[in-house]
């Protein structure tokens, strides 16, 4: 409610200049403007839902692709190396069309566009994912596994009680990162017809022909999604912080 309080107070400042701008295709004091605004501003429920569910896949995924590239053995690690290269090495875009129109053919199943942005969201953030992982468990201190191995914990407890919690409050920024980068990144699913923000605001775009003011809105829209979400991030960065002095 507050970020759409916010848009349309800073639309109505954008009505106030010339006509020829035409911002009366989103100025809320009429009717046709705000329908259009409302419109718009509807998209953030599935940027949002679609970002957030991918980066969450994609945390997991990376995790279990980071653990084989911390072994000593080289044939588990060239898992790792192999995985990480192929993925990064595809295009997002790309991905994401294989995926929608790819995938089914292959696996013989039906797929809609918002699961098959996910999909290709979260394999190619996977990656990165992995490699943040595998950076954040090596800068532990080996004497970290050794006090766990004198209390005989196994491999698993010692990365889920000990090593895991220290990485993660030290990956922390590198994550939220990666979720501003999914946030962004989730404007390229628009080209299956997933209904978020860019998709919204380019089938506004068809129907008004007012390319500058509509795109505005979403430069806006995206400008203080991100932000507020930046902010989450610092605030969460701070209290692990907090905590971990006490």
């Amino acid at each position: 409610m507050g970020n759409k309080i916010l848009f349309i107070a800073i639309v109505g400042l954008l009505s106030g200049c010339s006509d020829q701008w035409g911002w009366y295709v989103v100025d809320p004091t009429i009717p046709s403007g705000m329908l259009n605004l409302i419109f718009l501003l509807n998209g953030f429920y599935d940027t949002i839902l679609l970002s957030v569910t991918a980066i969450s896949i994609s945390i997991v995924i990376g995790l279990m692709i980071a653990l084989p590239g911390l072994s000593k053995k080289r044939g588990t690690r060239s898992i790792n190396r192999l995985y990480v290269e192929i993925v990064r090495a595809v295009p997002i875009l790309v991905l994401i069309l294989w995926v929608y129109y790819g995938l089914p053919q292959i696996a013989d199943i039906s797929i809609n566009v918002f699961w098959a942005g996910v999909i290709a969201l979260a394999l190619s953030d996977s990656a990165f994912e992995a490699e943040i992982f595998r950076a954040g468990i090596q800068s532990i201190d080996k004497g970290q596994y050794e006090a766990a191995q004198t209390i005989s914990l196994s491999y698993s407890d010692t990365m889920r009680f000990v090593i895991l919690p220290q990485a993660i409050r030290r990956i922390l920024p590198a994550l939220g990162n990666q979720l501003v980068y999914m946030l962004k990144m989730s404007s390229l699913v628009s080209v299956i017809g997933m209904q978020e923000l860019t998709r919204r605001a380019n089938e506004l775009v068809v129907t008004e022909y007012r390319p500058l003011e509509v795109y505005t809105i979403l430069v806006l829209e995206y400008l203080v999604l991100i932000l507020i979400v930046s902010a989450g991030v610092r605030r969460l960065e701070r209290k692990m912080q907090t905590d971990e002095r006490h």
